[in-house]
């Protein structure tokens, strides 16, 4: 396997987590044609779009492994009527993207260049990790194979359902190098991937030497556009639909973060101080959110972004 795609064993907190099966029975209809399949907050569940036009309908994410994307796919089939169908994901993480095989042949997959390229050369290794957690995530996996998608965009890309554009928009280096929103103009609609959560600390795959795209500086500056662009709805990739507060929670986190980690890495604190710190601080103001784990993740990426 390349040197780009190896990742530790166990490089994500490790707790037992539920079975991540999507339920499209609970798909709720958030403007005319435009639906999303939940993810009830369970863990490695999306939230997952079906948009539609007068003559398309379009995914968003997959759910995690074959059983859960053709699931959504019978779905996506149904609601479509006869209509052409395409397929986009957020990014290349497993619950987003690896269930992208089973709409091969039935779909158009288009993802921007950088999330191509992340597909191409991380997606074996995370395929490896998560099968590596063993119980139903294993299970889900078995016989999945790293997507390749049909059409490549660069930067950006307007799809036309008929009646309706979807803007596909590659944001730049965040969450992951290859992080892509999804817009829906006429309904004020944004799906953000993990870009953004509700009920969550942020989510940062901070995984030196192996993985190391994510960026809190870049994904602070993404979420500054995000937030000037004024979505009434948004979609994030875990947690409650809402509106325009998901975004500005997130970035005045990002910021919080970033600000009481370089706060005390300018007094020469160690990192591992650094972190508890952090964390108590931020646990204490946000006593509700899930994911305390992804708090010294951040804190090593942003030290790292201050030394360099």
């Amino acid at each position: 396997m390349p040197q780009e795609t190896l990742l530790p064993d166990e490089p994500l907190p490790h707790r037992a987590l539920p079975d991540p099966a999507v339920r499209t029975d609970g798909a709720e209809e958030i403007a005319p044609d435009l639906l999303v399949i939940p993810n009830r907050g369970v863990p490695l569940v999306p939230n997952i779009g079906v948009i539609g036009g007068t003559r398309a309908v379009l995914v968003v994410d997959t759910g995690i492994g074959t059983a859960n994307a053709e699931q959504v796919l019978a779905f996506a089939t149904e609601v479509a009527k006869g209509r052409r169908l395409y397929l986009t994901t957020t990014h290349f993480h497993p619950e987003h993207a690896f269930g992208a095989h089973v709409f091969a042949d039935e779909a158009t997959y288009l993802v921007n260049r950088a999330q191509a390229d992340d597909l191409r050369t991380k997606a074996a290794g995370y395929l490896e990790m998560f099968r590596g957690f063993g119980g139903d995530i294993a299970r889900r996996l078995e016989g999945v194979r790293p997507p390749t998608p049909d059409v490549v965009h660069d930067g950006g890309h307007e799809l036309d359902l008929g009646g309706r554009i979807v803007r596909l928009r590659a944001t730049g280096q965040g969450h992951t190098k290859g992080d892509q929103i999804v817009e829906v103009p006429d309904a004020g609609v944004l799906f953000t991937g993990d870009l953004a959560e509700t009920g969550q600390f942020a989510i940062f795959p901070w995984f030196p030497p192996y993985d190391t795209d994510v960026s809190g500086v870049r994904w602070l500056a993404v979420m500054d556009r995000l937030v000037a662009d004024r979505a009434r709805v948004v979609v994030p990739g875990h947690g409650d639909v809402g509106g325009p507060e998901v975004l500005t929670d997130v970035r005045d986190y990002l910021r919080e973060l970033r600000d009481e980690t370089w706060r005390r890495r300018d007094s020469a604190m160690g990192e591992d101080e650094i972190a508890a710190e952090v964390a108590a601080l931020l646990i204490e103001r946000h006593p509700q959110w899930a994911g305390r784990e992804w708090i010294e993740r951040g804190v090593g990426c942003l030290c790292a972004e201050h030394t360099g």
